[in-house]
């Protein structure tokens, strides 16, 4: 366990940028995290738990604290049914990573997360989903360390209050636990989900015959490296905003004076809208402005090319807000954590 000093971020998140943070470490226990925090002076710093660092952007050119680095690993069965494998992970695992142990051990409901970047210890935090799948649908359990209680705190699927790419974590309990496991409860049984994008019309391009998870994360796999950038070619964090959900008089109305609007029916009569498709009709798909701009295949992910800063793709963020909110009337929400 060593603290460094003056450490740059660049190469600890997807965007690639960042400046410095004045203390570094990493924590593969619970032991070392508790050492860490209270070794002087630490414990009167700001600090932040850092896990793949794929859903973030820093503005700060100085982070005046320490940067916890999570690299708690292992992947468990901790107990089985008939149904059901109970699988628990270290949250410094990667995800895609962990996703490919499920197929290979024949373990079904992640399938359809596949590629998504980041470290298991996000995925309960942002309740990651994709392809009709969310990580409660298959989520058990998590142990989070109390940052100033120093408790080790389980907290199951009703605690976590998970929304659309919400949780507990990113409200009301923001910056006070470290997620050190996630427990999912994967299934014996497959129930195969297809029906959601163009996974049916990749399963037919790949020709697929028998139907299997394996064959389902390789579709996965495929749409979203058709569609999305490699962060280890271009900087990104996956998708910038969320999709904003209105009521259905809202819905009637922009249908009214925007025929083509892509949406879809939620609960409660409800609609979720496509934020990218309200983006790209603002003119925004494929801009760029110095090294900071928005994906030409997916307007959705805003990107940076090289040299951009955390600021420039934070104002970049902003104009974009601001011209979705004065063409549509919709505001759209960031999904990825300013720091």
């Amino acid at each position: 366990m060593r603290i460094s000093e003056n450490v740059s971020l660049r190469s600890y998140n997807s965007f690639g940028i960042g400046g410095q943070a004045r203390f570094f470490a990493t924590f593969t226990s619970i032991d070392e995290l508790k050492q860490l925090l209270e070794n002087p002076p630490l414990p009167e710093l700001p600090h932040m738990i850092l896990g793949g660092g794929s859903n973030i952007l820093f503005v700060r050119n100085f982070f005046e604290g320490i940067i916890l680095k999570n690299e708690v690993k292992g992947i468990e069965v901790v107990r089985e049914d008939d149904q059901y494998v109970y699988v628990k992970v270290g949250a410094g695992e990667n995800w895609h990573g962990f996703v490919m142990d499920c197929i290979q051990h024949n373990r079904a409901g992640l399938e359809n997360l596949s590629l998504i970047p980041g470290n298991v210890g996000a995925s309960p935090m942002q309740n990651i989903g994709a392809y009709g799948v969310e990580i409660r649908d298959c989520f058990h359990e998590l142990e989070a360390y109390h940052l100033q209680d120093h408790t080790l705190v389980t907290f199951n699927n009703a605690d976590c209050q998970f929304g659309y790419r919400e949780s507990v974590f990113k409200r009301k309990y923001k910056g006070q636990f470290a997620i050190i496991s996630v427990t999912y409860r994967l299934s014996k049984h497959p129930q195969f989900n297809t029906s959601y994008g163009a996974i049916e019309e990749e399963l037919k391009h790949m020709g697929v015959q028998e139907l299997s998870i394996k064959a389902i994360s390789q579709a996965v796999i495929n749409i979203r490296s058709s569609k999305l950038p490699n962060p280890a070619e271009i900087g990104n964090a996956g998708s910038f905003f969320k999709n904003p959900t209105v009521d259905a008089a809202k819905h009637a109305a922009l249908k009214a004076s925007f025929p083509n609007i892509v949406a879809y029916p939620v609960a409660d009569g409800d609609y979720k809208l496509a934020a990218g498709w309200m983006i790209e009709q603002c003119g925004w798909k494929g801009f760029r402005e110095g090294d900071a701009g928005v994906h030409a295949r997916q307007a959705l992910v805003l990107v940076n090319y090289g040299n951009a800063s955390g600021d420039e793709i934070y104002r970049l963020s902003q104009r974009v807000l601001d011209s979705v909110e004065e063409k549509f009337g919709v505001e759209l929400e960031r999904e990825v954590n300013i720091v």
